[in-house]
């Protein structure tokens, strides 16, 4: 049994954070481990307050956890404050921590701030040179590298500069495009990978893309194959999706 942890915020709708998170794993066979850095009051209609866990509690979470369990990939979401940030830094680096993503929660899909200030640079500078992937939509994407995406040609250019700023692998996800929904996969090389916008508005997309790719990489995909796998995933949760609350779908993963 290969297993994967989610350092995120909780959510109670169960649509995005660590309990969408949770059933991705599970989806793929992959237990799932957690710490929470954050807990909300949210529902389909969005985050409505944010209230940061201590960095020591976040510490003394992974620590006691991490004594005793190696995960096999491991994703951060909303981290919230800078000294977050660094504790993950000193974590990833204490105990090795391999297949380590990024999914850089900066903004939620209704606009609200998510982080502090600081956070975009501390992501920058302490866990992007430490990341396996970083899997930024446009708009993180855009404030992590200081690049303002409004096409393709703009999202290639942010992943080389995020790929610059240390990140070995970057997917900058294009599902707030035009028409299609173009993902962009540099390795080194550009790849991309296409597929039909679903119309509505979703709770949780970043994160069950991110935990897919995660899930994947425990399960001992290389990069690429885990972003063509989890894009397929997508598709299937959103032709799955359902309405349950007054605003945004929600998936049935």
């Amino acid at each position: 049994m290969k297993s994967a942890l989610t350092i995120a915020g909780f959510d109670p709708s169960g649509g995005a954070g660590i309990q969408a998170d949770l059933k991705v794993y599970h989806s793929y066979g992959v237990y799932g481990l957690s710490v929470v850095s954050a807990l909300t009051a949210q529902n389909s209609g969005g985050v409505k307050r944010v209230m940061p866990v201590t960095r020591q509690f976040v510490k003394k979470q992974l620590t006691v956890l991490l004594d005793d369990i190696k995960p096999d990939a491991t994703k951060t979401g909303m981290l919230c404050r800078e000294s977050t940030v660094e504790v993950i830094a000193y974590i990833v680096k204490k105990y090795s921590l391999r297949n380590f993503v990024i999914d850089p929660v900066i903004l939620s899909s209704t606009g609200r701030p998510l982080a502090e200030k600081g956070v975009p640079g501390a992501i920058r500078k302490k866990l992007l040179p430490l990341c396996t992937v970083v899997t930024p939509n446009m708009y993180e994407a855009s404030v992590l590298s200081g690049i303002p995406i409004k096409n393709q040609i703009d999202m290639e250019k942010a992943a080389l500069t995020l790929h610059e700023y240390g990140a070995k692998n970057v997917i900058v996800t294009g599902g707030h495009l035009d028409k299609m929904a173009v993902d962009v996969v540099y390795d080194g090389e550009f790849h991309y990978l296409r597929g039909r916008k679903s119309a509505g508005e979703y709770h949780g997309t970043g994160c069950a893309f991110s935990a897919a790719v995660t899930a994947l990489l425990a399960r001992g995909y290389g990069v690429l194959e885990a972003a063509k796998l989890a894009k397929g995933f997508m598709k299937k949760a959103f032709a799955k999706s359902f309405s349950t609350g007054q605003k945004m779908k929600l998936f049935n993963l």
